[in-house]
């Protein structure tokens, strides 16, 4: 009925695919009790502080956000060692990237990365009027060097995910400096470290390291994962001070709302709890690896908080059965990988639970 009125690169977009609420999914299948281990999210919570500061603050959301998140700014500039002008906050990094695409990406350009990776890579891109290029990973690993050889003078802006989701691999420091080295200019590289948090390798680059105002690298974190506030959407964007200024002159004032940007500055003073988290999911991460080799099933080592999980069989299906045991995993199909599964580490009864779901669907004696 509204084709006429609609962009070819709008309607022939694929939405990202959304997941049910669990209080919902639990309803249809007659089943209580389930658990979540499908979005990557802290299974401690969040922050206790980030928690106090929202009860704090409740009473003041009859104001406006503050539209420059300066306090915020200034306690990630003193947390990170950059000048707040080099930072940009956004509701989730997911808006932050959307930013990049919209303020630098004209129509017919290219955006270089890699599949499978976040999908909403390529929805942006298309979105935007762009066209969207992904290089296929090499052993699931993101093939800088092959990046550097499929550029094009079209190619305007490169978006890197390290560690990479959903296979949980990452590029190394050599690598990445060489890359970088033979980046040529008038391409920005853009570094999502959504999960950058829970590294332990110290060959694995920080984008921060990097930082430079002469260098268009614009790197991304989020206070989803390692901090536990995934339902307040905060992300945060470090880089040049002048491409951040364009960026700023897009976003759209209040954007990151009050709670958000409280809970976020108390998140930061809570390291006993950011070091929990990790310890956490580092422990739960070992436990599922050695009963994953009990059993032969392969997975690629991560520095993520999650698994890809290969199942030799169909993703979907098993995600149906799964949830009829009550546990929700994420099936890999919209990645096309549709023999694997990916699973982050949560609490040890929940993981502990995945594995007895695990092993009824698979096949194995329980």
């Amino acid at each position: 009925m509204f084709e006429s009125l609609v962009p070819e690169n709008i309607a022939t977009l694929t939405a990202y695919p959304p997941g049910k609420p669990l209080e919902e999914l639990e309803r249809e299948l007659g089943i209580t009790g389930a658990i979540k281990l499908a979005s990557n999210e802290n299974p401690l919570g969040p922050s206790p502080l980030a928690l106090k500061a929202i009860h704090t603050h409740l009473a003041s959301l009859n104001r406006y956000p503050d539209s420059g998140a300066y306090y915020l700014k200034a306690r990630l500039s003193r947390h990170l060692g950059i000048r707040s002008e080099q930072l940009i906050l956004g509701n989730g990094s997911d808006e932050i990237l959307e930013l990049i695409v919209r303020t630098f990406l004209q129509p017919g350009e290219e955006v270089l990365s890699f599949a499978p990776s976040f999908l909403m890579y390529g929805i942006l891109t298309q979105g935007a009027g762009g066209i969207f290029r992904p290089l296929p990973l090499k052993d699931f690993r993101v093939d800088l060097p092959a990046l550097i050889q499929a550029l094009t003078p079209c190619s305007k802006i490169i978006i890197l995910n390290n560690p990479n989701n959903p296979t949980g691999t990452a590029f190394y420091r050599t690598e990445w400096e060489d890359f970088l080295k033979a980046l040529p200019p008038g391409v920005i590289v853009v570094l999502d470290e959504a999960y950058i948090d829970f590294v332990k390798s110290p060959e694995v680059p920080s984008g921060l390291e990097y930082l430079d105002e002469q260098l268009p690298l614009i790197g991304l974190r989020t206070f989803s994962k390692a901090y536990g506030l995934a339902g307040l959407r905060v992300g945060y964007g470090y880089g040049p001070s002048e491409l951040l200024d364009y960026l700023n002159r897009m976003r759209q004032p209040f954007n990151v709302n009050s709670l958000a940007q409280v809970a976020a500055r108390s998140a930061l003073d809570d390291q006993d709890f950011l070091q929990r988290t990790r310890q956490l999911v580092w422990d739960g991460l070992a436990y599922l690896g050695q009963e994953l080799d009990r059993l032969g099933i392969a997975y690629l080592p991560t520095h993520a908080n999650f698994l890809l999980i290969r199942i030799d069989r169909d993703s979907q299906e098993f995600y149906q059965r799964m949830l009829r045991e009550g546990v929700i995993i994420r099936a890999m199909s919209s990645y096309n990988l549709p023999e694997y599964i990916r699973v982050n580490a949560g609490l040890p009864e929940e993981n502990s639970r995945f594995l007895q779901a695990f092993k009824k669907v698979m096949g194995f004696t329980v």
